[in-house]
């Protein structure tokens, strides 16, 4: 079969790969009709996440038809459509059953302490081969996929492999509540469902902060007050539209790839910060191999995370669900603590939220779909990875058809 698959920093091939089998009781084998290209994806191939594997499989978002189940999987049979969430946990142990499927004490084999075992993630997630590939051998597909019905298409479901849960886990991070205003850092997919879901979840008012005009627009009209931090300064923005107070609550949907701003009034203060934006770079990515202007590194990693902790106001929250190395060790702690901030971050449990967020699709409520700019099939998928990767105009998110 076809797949995507990691050879080293900035070396990402299309490969003949053997077939996935039956290992375990309760594996399933399905058949990918849809793989999204995620910006977690980005971060192994920019070498911002150390420790991948070469030879593993990428992908973490998927929808697919089950073809084959193990004998412990009585849930689902051949035929079955099903989204697959992009952690993989176990079901039964005392995580998975207080709902914290990231930190499964089973499903990492590199033991309880090695945390989240997610697909086609570094050594320290499993590694579990991932989901860009025609078909993919699915671990503990007892508890992991979710039945899909007819009335919720692919291009709707693969919003609820991993973006969709992941905001709308940022906005329970951040504790959005009633009459709320939130702040939401990066227009990315994972952006764009966390102005949905704040609203979803009782904000009065959401401000996004982006550098990318078609990103702005598209959350724009989401209904979010957007900031380009490439013409303004997006903290001084912030106190100004909340009458010099800040936000009520931050979420942090940028990760260790940001990049400081290029032109506007903010561009002086992070080029002040060069030096150490640098240090942080070489620290976080030890090995960098950039072909040009592709798979290169973020070249301010702390710079949303800073944002952050100055545009909210005192005593609030941020729910960080930007992706973060454990090389990264830079955050202001300082101003954190002086101002009385909540901060919580982790990755998303995604069996917890995708039932309820499948329900607000099949009635309606939502259309996840919206978010695509991009469906490919997979003899493109690397000039797909490419260009996703530049950060280009129009381009927010990719899903590969590898069927």
């Amino acid at each position: 079969m076809k797949a995507v698959v990691w050879h080293g920093v900035g070396d990402i091939r299309l490969d003949d790969v053997p077939d996935p089998t039956i290992q375990d009781p309760t594996d399933a084998i399905v058949e990918i009709t849809a793989s999204g290209i995620c910006g977690t994806d980005l971060h192994f191939v920019r070498g911002t996440m150390s420790g991948m594997v070469a030879g593993t499989i990428l992908g973490h978002e998927a929808v697919g038809v089950v073809r084959e189940t193990g004998p412990g999987v009585r849930n689902l049979r051949p035929g079955d459509r099903v989204v697959i969430p992009s952690t993989v946990a176990c079901g039964t142990c005392s995580y998975c059953r207080a709902g914290y499927y990231a930190q499964c004490d089973n499903a990492n084999p590199n033991g309880p302490e090695a945390g989240t075992c997610f697909f086609g993630g570094p050594q320290t997630t499993g590694p579990v081969d991932g989901l860009q590939a025609q078909y993919a051998r699915i671990p503990f597909a007892h508890v992991g996929p979710v039945w899909l019905p007819d009335s919720v298409s692919d291009d709707q479901a693969i919003l609820l492999s991993d973006i969709y849960p992941t905001a709308w886990f940022g906005c329970r991070l951040a504790e959005v509540g009633q009459g709320d205003t939130v702040l939401v850092l990066g227009a990315g997919p994972v952006g764009q469902f966390a102005v949905t879901s704040a609203f979803q979840q009782g904000a009065g008012r959401v401000l996004v902060v982006d550098g990318v005009a078609s990103r702005l627009d598209q959350a724009r009209s989401r209904g979010a007050e957007v900031i380009d931090f490439n013409a303004e300064d997006p903290v001084a923005v912030v106190k100004e539209l909340t009458g010099g107070i800040g936000v009520d609550r931050v979420v942090e949907a940028v990760g260790v790839d940001a990049q400081r701003p290029k032109s506007g009034p903010a561009a002086e203060a992070a080029q002040q910060q060069a030096d150490a934006f640098e240090q942080e770079r070489s620290q976080v990515a030890p090995e960098q191999d950039p072909h040009g202007e592709t798979y290169v590194p973020g070249d301010a990693p702390s710079q949303s995370l800073q944002w952050a902790v100055q545009a909210v106001a005192k005593a609030g929250t941020i729910g960080i669900v930007g992706v973060y190395p454990p090389q990264m060790t830079s955050f202001p702690t300082g101003a954190a603590m002086n101002k009385n901030l909540t901060v919580k971050m982790g990755n998303c449990n995604h069996r917890r939220y995708i039932p309820t967020l499948l329900d607000l699709v099949r009635t309606g409520a939502i259309d996840p779909s919206t978010v695509l700019t991009q469906v490919e099939d997979m003899p493109s998928v690397l000039d797909a990875y490419a260009t996703f990767d530049r950060r280009e105009s129009g381009w927010t998110k990719a899903v590969i058809a590898p069927s």
